[in-house]
């Protein structure tokens, strides 16, 4: 049996969005966030012919008396559907603000290998950070 080895450059992203709308304590449910992303790839699929999986794991994010779950949505450019680097930021980007609408969010991280991204609509913070 021969196997094929096929490398490219190293791209990975990371999208941190709170299962909570705005700073409600109302809870979103995780499914909801899978199922709007997958319809996300599906589109993109269609109309750019872009492959964009993700493996999606859940977290709590903690600050102070705040412990939020979160879903993190991971990326990578996945050799059998290799983007170029611009692209797969931009695309990535693109996902990040369509979740960040769908779900009200005040504010997510997309965590890519060389930088850090944080999309907000407001300097609002949530009352459970603060401390007095």
């Amino acid at each position: 049996m021969k196997i094929k080895e096929t490398k490219i450059k190293t791209l990975q992203a990371s999208i941190f969005i709170g299962l909570e709308y705005g700073y409600t304590q109302k809870q979103i449910d995780e499914n909801l966030v899978i199922e709007s992303l997958s319809e996300l790839q599906k589109q993109l699929s269609k109309e750019k012919d872009i492959y964009l999986s993700a493996s999606v794991s859940k977290t709590v994010i903690v600050l102070n008396n705040q412990k939020e779950p979160h879903l993190k949505i991971d990326f990578i450019n996945y050799p059998k559907f290799p983007l170029d680097e611009n692209i797969f930021k931009d695309e990535v980007l693109i996902i990040g603000k369509e979740l960040m609408k769908q779900f009200k969010q005040n504010r997510i991280l997309i965590i890519y290998t060389d930088e850090t991204v944080m999309l907000e609509q407001s300097e609002e913070t949530d009352t459970r950070i603060k401390i007095k």
